[in-house]
């Protein structure tokens, strides 16, 4: 099954992380992967995109400092 490839600004627009943040994800390590075909060129799989953002699901939060 052949997997579409997205650009930068299209994954900045689903998942609110600015084109310049997601630069830096890639810098630091973190992020979806990507593939980069020619040197100026970023992509990721709608996919591995998806799932970078299904996984940081949260049911609540934070925890709380001290008790009310």
């Amino acid at each position: 099954m052949d997997d579409e490839y997205i650009n930068p600004a299209t994954l900045s627009q689903l998942c609110g992380v600015s084109v310049p943040g997601l630069a830096q994800l890639r810098y630091r390590g973190l992020g979806p992967r990507f593939y980069k075909p020619t040197p100026k060129t970023v992509l990721y799989k709608m996919s591995e995109a998806l799932e970078w953002i299904e996984s940081s699901a949260q049911i609540r939060t934070g925890t709380r400092s001290r008790a009310y």
